[in-house]
């Protein structure tokens, strides 16, 4: 018998065929991170290290939600499951990162704040701003529920008669003098609320203890063996999950919402519970 002869293609038909495969690739996880992962919020729990954290506050649970960006393509409803997710936690405190809206989009403003209503925590519930937030009305939202705001400010609070000050930062306040101003009398431990992760510099210049973050979504799209492309080149410490410096620990959350385009590839939207330990148990 004869055998069958296999089929010859030319470089351009395989080109072709390679070509239309990742098309299908690249639409299909494009379809996939629109349909599905932008809505699966996942429920991260991690262990922090904190220099010089008191006993009394080991074990302390810190609840973070960020970059939500309340627009046409991230409803009320998904962020509303996320401050539900974050609530059914029972964390000590609450720490909101900034970048509720998008693009400076005021509208959104109040819905958004009402989708977080219903947070609360024993120990209060802490806001800045990010890069998209207006100075007006965002804020104003925010305090109407009863959420402390933190504009290059600080507050002191007492928890199991151990004092513990909260420090926040407006997304341009980037120079070390600047933030050693909003930190002035502060006593150890610090916990800093700043948008950008890339204060973890002067955080740490200053010896800062912990410093909650987002505005980077984690890259939001990571490709396998590629990663987070849209997160390159902007200098940041670290694109998700725990960096550390010295003695500052920096956590950086993949956010709650999408900008620019409204897809998630392999990095979900994340409410974190953050547990504060002692260095030393870690």
């Amino acid at each position: 018998m004869r055998s069958a002869s296999r089929p010859t293609f030319s470089r351009r038909q395989v080109l072709h065929a390679l070509g239309a495969a990742g098309v299908g690739i690249v639409t299909g996880g494009a379809g996939y991170g629109y349909l599905y992962e932008r809505t699966r919020i996942e429920v991260t729990r991690s262990s922090v290290p904190v220099s010089g954290l008191p006993e009394p506050l080991h074990g302390l649970r810190v609840g973070l939600l960020t970059d939500l960006h309340a627009s046409s393509t991230v409803p009320a409803a998904h962020i509303q499951r996320a401050a539900s997710l974050l609530l059914a936690e029972r964390p000590d405190l609450i720490a909101l990162g900034g970048d509720y809206i998008s693009w400076f989009d005021t509208r959104y403003a109040t819905p958004c704040a009402d989708a977080l209503a219903s947070l609360t925590a024993p120990h209060g519930v802490y806001a800045v701003l990010g890069n998209h937030d207006d100075d007006t009305e965002v804020p104003a939202a925010l305090a109407a529920q009863g959420f402390t705001v933190l504009k290059d400010a600080r507050t002191r609070v007492t928890i199991r008669g151990e004092r513990l000050d909260i420090a926040g930062l407006r997304f341009w306040t980037r120079r070390t003098t600047e933030v050693a101003g909003v930190l002035r009398g502060a006593t150890t431990p610090v916990l800093l609320l700043a948008h950008d992760p890339r204060r973890l510099v002067d955080a740490s210049a200053l010896d800062v203890s912990v410093v909650l973050s987002g505005h980077t979504h984690g890259g939001q799209v990571v490709l396998p063996g590629l990663g987070a492309l849209a997160a390159r080149g902007h200098g940041y410490p670290g694109v998700a999950g725990l960096v550390r410096r010295e003695n500052t620990t920096l956590f950086v959350s993949r956010g709650v919402g999408t900008v620019y385009v409204p897809v998630r590839l392999n990095c979900p939207p994340e409410v974190a519970i953050l547990t504060l330990q002692r260095q030393s148990e870690i």
